[in-house]
C-alpha cells in the first residue's frame, strides 16, 4: 500500500481536483483505491456524490473508538472507495492533540487498510498544523500542486523550509505545476525553466481549463465527462509518471 497526499499551504491550487482525478485513474488501472477527504469543506465527497458526514463526528474516528472501515463508502466507480469529510474536521487539530501520538495518528489509523488497498490518497486542507504534520508522517509521497507564479513558488519554498526545520524527509515531496496558462509569459517561462529548488518536479503539468471547473457541475472525474480534453489527458500522463515513480520505490 502506498499513501499519496495532495497538499499545499495555499488554497485554490487544485488539490481536490488532483486528488479526485488521480485516485480515479488509479482505480481505472484496477488498483484498489481509497480517497480520504480530509477537508471539512467536503469537496471531494461532493464530487463523488457522497454526503460529507461521519457518524459521531471526526473525534470518534481519531479516537479509534470505532472501526475506521465502518466509515468507508463505495463510490459509483469500481475499485474506488471514499472516506468522506465531516464538518467537525475543522476541529481535527484539537482531536489529534488529545491523542497519545498525534504525529503518527494517521499512520496508525490507515495501517489496517494495508491488505485491502493498493493506494490511499489524502485530500488535505490548506494549512500547516497538527493535521498536516500527521499527513507528512503517513504519506509515502507528498504531491504539491503549484501555480507557476512567484508567490506560489515562495509558498513551495516555505513548505520545504518547514520540512528542513522539523527534520521531515524532503525526498517524499513531489511538486507539479497546475493551472498553467500558456497565454501568460511568466507561466511559460517558469514551466520551461523551473527553479533549481524544485529538483523533484514532475514533468507532467495540468493546464488551466474550464473542464476542471465543470467537475463541480458534473460531479465526476474529468475522464468520465471530458476524456478527450487536454486537462484529462494531462492527468492521465501525470498518473503514468507517478505510477512509474512508485514502481521504482518498491
Amino acid at each position: 500500500m502506498k499513501t499519496i497526499a495532495i497538499y499545499n499551504i495555499k488554497g485554490g491550487v487544485g488539490k481536490t481536483a488532483s486528488a479526485v482525478n488521480l485516485s480515479f485513474l488509479a482505480s481505472l488501472d484496477g488498483a484498489n483505491t481509497l480517497l480520504w477527504d480530509l477537508d471539512p469543506q467536503g469537496a471531494a465527497s461532493y464530487y463523488f456524490r457522497i454526503k460529507a458526514e461521519i457518524k459521531g463526528g471526526g473525534k470518534n474516528l481519531i479516537d479509534g473508538k470505532v472501526d475506521i472501515d465502518d466509515y468507508v463508502k463505495g463510490t459509483d466507480y469500481e475499485n474506488l472507495d471514499l472516506l468522506p469529510a465531516d464538518f467537525t474536521y475543522r476541529n481535527m487539530d484539537t482531536f489529534l492533540e488529545q491523542t497519545e501520538d498525534p504525529v503518527n495518528r494517521f499512520s496508525k489509523l490507515l495501517k489496517p487498510f494495508a491488505e485491502e488497498y493498493d493506494y490511499i490518497f489524502l485530500d488535505c486542507p490548506p494549512s500547516i498544523s497538527a493535521v498536516s504534520e500527521s499527513v507528512f508522517a503517513a504519506a509515502d509521497i507528498l504531491l504539491v500542486p503549484t501555480i507557476p507564479t512567484t508567490l506560489s513558488l515562495r509558498t513551495y519554498q516555505q513548505i520545504m523550509e518547514f520540512f528542513a526545520q522539523q527534520g521531515i524527509d524532503k525526498t517524499k515531496v513531489m511538486p507539479f505545476f497546475v493551472m498553467v496558462d500558456s497565454r501568460k509569459k511568466m507561466h511559460r517561462l517558469i514551466v520551461q525553466h523551473p527553479p533549481s529548488f524544485m529538483s523533484s518536479l514532475l514533468n507532467s503539468y495540468i493546464p488551466y481549463a474550464s473542464e476542471v471547473e465543470r467537475m463541480g457541475v458534473h460531479r465526476a472525474p474529468l475522464t468520465v465527462f471530458a476524456a478527450r480534453s487536454k486537462a484529462a489527458k494531462s492527468y492521465t500522463t501525470m498518473w503514468d509518471e507517478l505510477r512509474l515513480h512508485i514502481h521504482l520505490l518498491q
